[in-house]
């Protein structure tokens, strides 16, 4: 990475619109802008102002642009950042940036801007991958959860763990200068008790991962029962529209149907899934075995069911067949409008399940809220610390490993062994900020970023 370069790329999205940001950054980016800029010598402006101008080619006039200073390094990467804001057509921003190019500045690889903001110190590395997570957030969860990584609520908490480590590490050290003393200067009790209290936090971090992850990714909901329950009715009804053909005809869905709802600030990727029975034909065996590929997937299953045409013996075989581990299962009789009070009261098998009418759209409201709780169980906190990443959970978990094997040896093993393990708890915990990084790693995480950012 040569960080003497001035790179520049387009920052908003490709395609034609009112506005383009094009933006440079490095050493040279406000001189380069400034050697196209008529208006204002940009050299001899403040760092954070705007100045209206022109952006030239000797005498030809590309465009009128708005041209914002970011002087280093109080800019997103510490270094000089201007930012170009010109008229959206596709010929004006490449004729401009192939100018900037001409000039001086090169392309800028994906995830540079953000990467040359990591390697300047202006983010650590869970910090730059929060930036990822926010541009590509679609709930207001998913966008709460990557902003508070992004302030660094994640980074802190390591940092506080990695510093009580780094102190016991040092001690341990140093009782290996003074081997043939015998000299111990790290506290086994004290080391002991603050084991468990990293271990403590760093299971509370690696148990918030399921529920971090499925506010990134979404929640897979899979709708399932009996042919002509209701399923494609309770999908259109969920969505409040007409989503899925309804028909009487038993085995009218065939193939999954799927569609994203957004429930409290959190998305539950719904999917409508063909009737479980025995199939009468080929297709619809298909169908039967995607279904049941789809119910092992999910993180919960809408089992829908006809509350006048199933018997109890019937509803519990079924859900038995289908409990799956990691899958919760909510039980919805449907179609109660067709009964009476006194008909439903009988079932018994409603008295623990939802009852609902997806044709009249009756309890839906009450429903979602049985799959949001399902989903979140109150874990969800405005200042609570989710693990979102694959990355960092695994990193934690090779943490909680190697201060396993401090614990275990802590009694009757020699310091050096010690002195291995906690290095190796520091090494994994630093992995996660980028107190310890690899060219390979920065690459595989920077190149899923976008050009621009």
């Amino acid at each position: 990475m040569n960080q003497t370069e001035t790179i520049i790329a387009l920052a908003t999205p490709n395609g034609t619109g009112a506005i383009a940001v094009i933006r440079l950054s490095g050493p040279e980016a406000i001189t380069i802008a400034n050697s196209v800029f008529k208006g204002k010598d940009l050299t001899n402006q403040s760092s954070h102002t705007i100045h209206f101008g022109s952006i030239v080619d000797g005498d030809a006039i590309l465009d009128e642009v708005l041209v914002s200073l970011f002087k280093a390094p109080r800019s997103y990467t510490r270094e000089n950042v201007v930012e170009i804001s010109c008229h959206g057509s596709s010929y004006i921003i490449e004729s401009i940036i192939r100018l900037l190019i001409k000039k001086g500045a090169r392309s800028a690889k994906a995830g540079e801007f953000t990467l040359r903001a990591f390697l300047n110190g202006q983010l650590d590395l869970s910090q730059a991958e929060a930036v990822a997570d926010l541009i590509a957030s679609n709930s207001k969860a998913s966008q709460q959860v990557a902003l508070q990584q992004l302030r660094g609520g994640f980074s802190s908490q390591l940092q506080s763990l990695r510093d009580q480590l780094v102190q016991f590490a040092s001690l341990i050290e140093l009782e290996l200068d003074f081997a043939e003393e015998d000299v111990e200067f790290a506290n086994r009790d004290q080391l002991k008790k603050l084991i468990y209290d990293i271990n403590r936090m760093i299971v509370n971090l690696i148990s918030s991962f399921e529920l971090g992850n499925a506010i990134k990714q979404g929640v897979n909901t899979v709708i399932a029962g009996r042919p002509n329950a209701g399923k494609s009715t309770l999908l259109n009804a969920l969505l409040n529209e007409e989503r899925a053909i309804v028909s009487p005809i038993p085995g009218t869905t065939r193939d999954t149907i799927e569609e994203v709802l957004n429930i409290n600030g959190i998305n539950f990727r719904l999917i409508d899934t063909a009737g479980i029975r025995e199939a009468t034909d080929a297709i619809e065996q298909m169908g039967v075995q995607r279904t049941m590929e789809k119910i092992s997937q999910s993180a919960i299953l809408l089992y829908v069911f006809d509350a006048a045409q199933i018997t109890i013996e019937e509803l519990n075989d079924d859900l038995e067949s289908l409990q799956k581990p990691g899958v919760a299962i909510l039980a919805i009789a449907n179609k109660s409008d067709l009964l009476s009070p006194e008909e439903l009261a009988a079932l018994p098998h409603t008295k623990q399940a939802i009852i609902i009418s997806a044709k009249e759209k009756q309890h839906i409201d009450e429903l979602k809220q049985k799959v949001y709780s399902s989903a979140i169980k109150d874990q969800l906190s405005g200042d609570e610390t989710l693990v979102t990443n694959i990355r960092h959970l695994e990193a934690l978990q090779k943490t909680e490993e190697a201060l396993a094997r401090v614990l275990s040896g802590i009694d009757t093993v020699t310091s050096d062994f010690l002195s291995m393990d906690i290095k190796q708890a520091l090494h994994y915990l630093g992995e996660i900020t980028g107190a310890v990084t690899t060219d390979d790693l920065l690459e595989n995480i920077f190149s899923k970023f976008c050009i621009g950012k």
